[in-house]
């Protein structure tokens, strides 16, 4: 594990867009966007039509799904979008959230999440990999404490279907940059020792690999941690040489078929699952 510097400089946080269209452009205001907009996250991250999917897709080609204008008076709750009750809300979201803005969102889905079980997914972007919008739905799926892009900032928004508006998003340049978030990152428990070769006075958030290398261990039947990041790598590559020694362990999922290796997208949400199962939430 890499110990924390002294003077760790704090990850990029990505910020919730919160642009605006002209009015023939369609809305766009936090949480709505116009066909064919292109809008920018921070930073000179950009996405638009052939960088991320709109939220309010047909399916199949036929009707948006989602729901029309409120019908009848409106609700005085100030989680509610006006734009939204006017409109309709055609985005990405469960039943429950319909309506909603995006800050209330997030804040719901914060105040869900057990302090004692704090899930963060990393994942190396050094070639733009398409899988990484995959992982991120399925982060959001699971309302993961935070998705950490390593390496370049500008990321692969293909297949996240607007899911990272809904997400702590963070950037960190390298491996070592991510070691030392998670090593300097403070748990409401104590952290338990990651295996016998651990030192019980380790501390902060311990980095789980998930890759078929040499010396991985068997996802099946590990305990993983109750707050853990688990670090994916990119597709063809897998992790890299620095990013597999900041782990502290690197599992493997068992595989019986020919193929050499799942895509990251898959394996992502393979290892998500199993910790799911080893730590349920209750709901």
């Amino acid at each position: 594990m890499i110990e924390p510097a002294e003077a760790t400089p704090p990850p990029v946080v990505e910020p919730v867009e919160t642009t605006s269209l002209p009015a023939s452009g369609g809305f766009d205001r936090l949480n709505h966007r116009g066909a064919g907009a292109g809008v920018c996250a921070g930073a000179g991250v950009c996405a638009g039509a052939s960088e991320g999917e709109s939220e309010g897709a047909a399916v199949g080609g036929g009707e948006a799904v989602g729901v029309g204008p409120w019908p009848g008076e409106w609700p005085s709750d100030p989680r509610f979008d006006p734009e939204l009750l006017a409109h309709g809300d055609r985005r990405n979201v469960a039943d429950e959230f319909r309506y909603w803005t995006v800050e209330a969102i997030v804040a719901a889905l914060d105040a869900r999440r057990d302090p004692a079980r704090e899930l963060h997914v990393a994942i190396e972007n050094w070639a733009h990999d398409l899988n990484i919008g995959s992982v991120v739905r399925t982060a959001n799926a699971f309302n993961v404490a935070g998705v950490h892009i390593v390496g370049r900032r500008r990321w692969n928004r293909r297949g996240a279907m607007v899911t990272d508006r809904y997400l702590h998003v963070y950037h960190h340049e390298d491996a070592a940059a991510l070691a030392a978030w998670a090593a300097a990152h403070e748990l409401s428990e104590p952290r338990k020792p990651l295996g016998s070769g651990e030192s019980d006075k380790a501390v902060g958030l311990p980095l789980v690999g998930i890759d078929n290398v040499p010396g991985s261990v068997p996802l099946e039947g590990f305990a993983l941690p109750a707050s853990c990041v688990l670090v994916l790598g990119q597709e063809s590559t897998g992790l890299t040489a620095p990013m597999q020694a900041a782990c502290d362990v690197v599992l493997h999922i068992t595989q019986h078929g020919s193929t050499r290796s799942l895509n990251a997208g898959a394996a992502g949400a393979i290892a998500m699952f199993a910790w799911a199962l080893q730590h349920p939430s209750g709901r």
